[in-house]
């Protein structure tokens, strides 16, 4: 993402008001990856945020990369490593151009990077994403889904969407039903996902 083609991102942690997906603890969807052994070599966590899931990685013992179009959300991710005596990157980045990172990933994680992205940038993003994991690594990406009711929060996204977006280049293995965490809105604290398993081929 960059800051002239996408919203501020950076403002979402500017406000003193944490966003509703800066709950300051991992996802749970991430914390079981890690607990069964998939965070593992190096590691991307692309859409970072302030860090929760990249240091979860890194607590398990991952090389990990985490980048964000947010300065402040990283710099935030940088204190939190130091505080936890944890050994993580993080840079401020675009996701969309990931080669230009240097770095090749085992696993990427993406915890609500995707739905943010409209069609055309889909398709970047993934090709993007394959310009930094290696052949047979794995994308563990949760999005927005489809069977959130109302029309709050980021655009809904289909389990045929994520397919098609990954159509090219990778095999989605599994999309399987999950949940975000957030900070209550609305009296929700919870919001319905996809958890995508994707290998590049």
């Amino acid at each position: 993402m960059t800051e002239q083609a996408h919203p501020p991102w950076d403002a979402s942690y500017t406000t003193g008001v944490p966003a509703p997906w800066d709950t300051g603890r991992p996802q749970p969807a991430f914390a079981r990856l890690a607990a069964e052994g998939r965070l593992t070599g190096r590691v991307l966590d692309a859409g970072c945020g302030t860090g929760e899931n990249a240091l979860l990685a890194a607590s398990y013992g991952a090389e990990v990369t985490g980048i964000d179009v947010a300065p402040t959300a990283i710099a935030r991710a940088r204190a939190k490593a130091s505080e936890r005596g944890l050994t993580a990157r993080f840079e401020v980045a675009d996701a969309l151009r990931l080669g230009s990172l240097s770095v090749t990933a085992d696993t990427v994680i993406d915890s609500g990077l995707f739905h943010v992205f409209g069609d055309d940038d889909r398709a970047r993003y993934a090709g993007s994403l394959a310009a930094v994991l290696r052949p047979a690594g794995v994308c563990y990406l949760m999005c927005f889904s489809d069977r959130q009711p109302g029309t709050w929060g980021p655009r809904r996204v289909r389990a045929q969407e994520l397919r098609a977006a990954f159509s090219d280049g990778w095999a989605v293995e599994s999309i399987t039903a999950s949940t975000f965490d957030i900070n209550p809105v609305n009296g929700t604290k919870q919001v319905q996902a996809w958890l995508a398993a994707i290998r590049r081929t």
